[in-house]
């Protein structure tokens, strides 16, 4: 509600208020500050009056209490002061804060108003815009308008009405040596602004120059890869020198400029004393002056300096931010290509016909793109689009689409004209899928409902759908169906598989297991050719020696299998269960295979694979294999060497590192000692360990881990699938599986979906689309990343759910799928050359004949 609230104040705050672009620096200062800013004044009032008391204060102390040795008047003068100054750092540190505070919310509403304004900005400014300089934009530039933001009422006000209070108190103790100290202040004003302009200049092309080396930086670590494919270091590396030189040239010019003015401020300044000095002392020497009141002069001229400089660096601060925001506003100074929404108009609920007459769309540069299509489509119908590569296919789309505003012609939906439509209703009512989809970061449930909530919070009556409301739960059965037509759901299942289960959920844990066993009962001989069950009396193949020998897991996360032969009480239990030596003479059979058979090899060789000998240790197991010539048994090497040879043999597994057989009195040994382990490890470091228990759940494994009890044999699909299979039919027996699923969808894809494939991130986009059950689908090649059998399953999806039941449009890139599209439509050189169903086409013998078939 919170944000609901939020959503509506700006939204009548911006009706009232100008374009965000056109808005002044100093608008943001008061907007939604009005009430901090009377505080402010009312503060500075104080703060001004308590600055003068103490220069009065020195002068009564000199004259009135010093000179008549008046001990009384000491301290109660001494009492103001302190009381003054105290008042005073009081004051400055409010005014501090409320500044801050004013120049936070400034800021915060620039980006807010900004951010809002860049997201509705015509997709044509984006391609010629780099994503670096946005974000140089809105956290940096602005940076420097957000403080002045802070500064611009409380700064100037206190400086300006303390220059007139201490030039005030100046003339009440002597007229003339007041004049004549204010005489620079004028020439300070006039000489500062010239060399601000010259400032000013330098400034801008800064500010320019550093624009254009963030769109430098995020252009190369964009395109890293063709950079790092083609070898071009050489000119990416010229390209950004030469404009950090240009840069560090302009930044030098502009300090030089910056540190002239505070220099001559300085000087300026260091004239008062000068004054009071010459002129005052002659005007003590001949009685026209106190010295009492001399000393407070020289205060005063030496407080007067302060609100001087805050307000040169204030002009300063300004003259900065002012550049920077007017750079930034001016660069973004582009309205929405096409009206957000409409609120006098109900939202409509369009008939889902198409027709596009005589359509032409136009580059800025005048680059025609599409040339006077037409074309009409029935509520219901599936048209494919195809043609040459630049044909116009995807622009075509996209004017549908109202992503693109097309010159001339016309789009109607239902008869009413696109370009009159506003965007939230097109949104409502199309959905879009492009051939690389944009996955947010964040869950993928997340970007599950991404277009759906996008489309709230109305709640339109779509064809066969009615929208959730904004705070109600999505559905759970709903999402899980779209994950199914998607071809996403299998690997929803396994991303909740294979997450781990809370420890407080007893519930859950206790399901769990009762699966453990059913799934063992139920598909253990079926499946026992691909999984390795765990059995306390049998050797494990598929597991590593180490897991052989503890057959549990560690509650220390910090103490793995890995460090194992590092530990000094370790090897002493492979001492009492006679293991040392075997285990030691079996590391030195791996170093001599390593090193006999993969030495002359490519590190990133497949061979390395069935060894547990990484690639950058065999230079290790030649020394070691060296110092062993020397002392002829393993167990006379360092410790240093022993523990490399029983970390190889430890992490032995003989399913996976198949170059060397497992003896069979090594396998003898090691259960004989699976036996002694528990009771060793309870008294050596009570709790280090959780044994496997068929009815104890193992805390670090997975789910899925869990429910085998074990571990496969083999990652191959079909083995994979068969296993997805049986663990399903548990869950679904069990009515788990959409709790399961919904564990699923909360993984987290990682930025910009890297933690997705391809293939399941064209998935999620296409069932984000499904979810939000839009009366129109456009896809642009939304299936090119899909492999055969998951775009067969979006094929049969159109043919069996869609057919008269949404309006499809879709850009095609395979051409053994459009033979069950209504209509086809076939583009070249922006023009519709080809109209008509797939029959039609062919028998024409035409444009599609030749690109399916080649040339007649």
């Amino acid at each position: 509600m919170a944000i609901k609230n939020d959503q509506k104040r700006r939204k009548k705050q911006n009706r009232s208020a100008p374009p965000v672009t056109e808005r002044s620096l100093f608008f943001w200062a008061f907007r939604g500050n009005l009430k901090l800013q009377i505080i402010l004044f009312a503060i500075i009032i104080f703060i001004v009056f308590s600055r003068v008391i103490p220069l009065e204060m020195q002068k009564r102390i000199v004259n009135d209490a010093i000179a008549l040795r008046n001990l009384s008047s000491l301290i109660l003068y001494c009492g103001i002061y302190l009381l003054a100054v105290t008042t005073t750092s009081i004051l400055k540190l409010a005014i501090n804060y409320l500044q801050a505070l004013i120049g936070e919310r400034a800021m915060v509403a620039m980006r807010k108003d900004l951010y809002h304004h860049i997201l509705t900005m015509p997709l044509g400014f984006f391609r010629t815009t780099q994503p670096g300089m946005v974000v140089s934009s809105l956290m940096t530039e602005l940076s420097a308008a957000g403080t002045f933001a802070g500064q611009a009422f409380a700064i100037p006000v206190t400086n300006i009405l303390t220059l007139l209070a201490f030039a005030g108190y100046l003339f009440s103790l002597h007229p003339k040596l007041a004049g004549a100290t204010l005489l620079i202040y004028p020439v300070a004003v006039f000489v500062v602004p010239l060399l601000q302009k010259k400032a000013n200049k330098a400034n801008k092309r800064r500010v320019d120059l550093s624009r254009e080396t963030s769109n430098q930086i995020a252009e190369s670590i964009s395109g890293i890869h063709e950079i790092q494919v083609h070898g071009a270091y050489e000119q990416e590396n010229r390209k950004f020198d030469t404009l950090v030189e240009k840069l560090k040239k302009t930044r030098i010019r502009w300090s030089l400029f910056r540190f002239g003015i505070k220099t001559t401020n300085n000087y300026f300044v260091s004239l008062g004393p000068f004054v009071v000095f010459l002129f005052g002392g002659y005007l003590v020497m001949h009685g026209e002056l106190e010295l009492g009141a001399m000393v407070a002069f020289l205060s005063a001229q030496e407080k007067l300096y302060d609100p001087w400089k805050e307000l040169i660096e204030f002009y300063q601060t300004y003259q900065d931010a002012s550049i920077r925001y007017t750079r930034t506003m001016e660069y973004f100074d582009t309205p929405p290509e096409f009206p957000l929404e409409i609120p006098v108009t109900p939202t409509k609920v369009f008939n889902n016909e198409i027709e596009v007459t005589n359509l032409v769309f136009e580059t800025s540069d005048g680059h025609r793109l599409l040339k006077g299509i037409s074309f009409s489509l029935a509520a219901g119908e599936h048209l494919a689009v195809v043609g040459f590569s630049g044909s116009g296919k995807s622009t075509l789309v996209q004017c549908i689409g109202k992503m693109y505003q097309y010159t001339r012609g016309s789009i109607t939906i239902g008869g009413q004209e696109v370009s009159s439509l506003s965007k939230s209703e097109i949104i409502e009512n199309i959905g879009y899928i492009s051939q690389n989809p944009f996955i947010f970061t964040g869950s993928i449930k997340e970007n599950l409902l991404y277009a759906h909530q996008a489309a709230l919070p109305s709640t339109t009556t779509t064809q066969d759908n009615v929208f959730l409301n904004e705070d109600e739960e999505p559905d759970l059965d709903r999402m899980i169906l779209v994950l199914q037509q998607a071809g996403l759901f299998v690997d929803v299942m396994r991303f909740g598989l294979d997450s781990f289960i809370n420890l407080d959920d007893q519930k859950m844990i206790d399901t769990i297991i009762r699966i453990r066993k059913m799934f063992r009962d139920n598909f253990g001989e079926d499946l026992h050719d691909y999984v390795e069950f765990f059995d306390l009396q049998t050797y494990h193949f598929n597991s590593s020696l180490a897991e052989n020998i503890t057959f549990g897991t560690a509650t220390n996360k910090e103490f793995g299998y890995q460090i194992l032969s590092d530990n000094k009480n370790f090897r002493d239990f492979l001492k009492i269960t006679e293991l040392l030596q075997p285990l030691l003479k079996l590391g030195v059979e791996l170093a001599e295979q390593a090193v006999d058979i993969l030495g002359g090899i490519e590190t990133v060789d497949i061979f390395f694979e069935n060894s547990p000998v990484p690639a950058d240790q065999l230079e290790d197991c030649r020394n070691v294999l060296n110092h062993l010539k020397k002392k002829k048994r393993p167990s006379s090497l360092p410790e240093k060497e022993q523990v490399f040879l029983l970390t190889l043999a430890l992490n032995f597994t003989p399913a996976v590192h198949t170059m060397t057989p497992l003896r069979g009195d090594l396998k003898s040994l090691v259960l004989s000692a699976r036996d002694k382990f528990p009771p060793w490890c309870e008294k050596v470091a009570p709790g280090l360990f959780l044994f496997y228990e068929e009815e104890k759940y193992i805390h670090d494994q997975s789910i899925l881990n869990n429910i085998l009890f074990g571990k496969t044999k083999s990652d191959l699909a079909h083995v994979q699938e068969k296993i997805n299979q049986a663990v399903f039919h548990m869950l679904i027996e069990e009515e788990c599986l959409e709790q399961i699923a919904s564990i699923g969808m909360h993984f987290q894809v990682g930025s910009t979906g890297d933690r997705l494939s391809g293939g399941q991130r064209q998935k999620l986009a296409i069932a984000r689309v499904l979810f939000k059950q839009p009366s129109i689908i456009i896809m642009d090649e939304a299936t090119s990343a899909l492999d055969n059998k998951s775009q067969t399953r979006i094929q049969r999806l159109m043919e069996t759910r869609w057919k008269q039941k949404r309006t499809v449009i879709a850009v095609i890139h395979r051409l053994d799928t459009i033979q069950t599209f209504d209509k086809i439509a076939v583009m070249k050189t922006g023009k519709l050359v080809e109209w008509g169903t797939y029959p039609e086409l062919i028998d024409k013998r035409g444009i599609l004949y030749e690109l399916i078939y080649g040339k007649k």
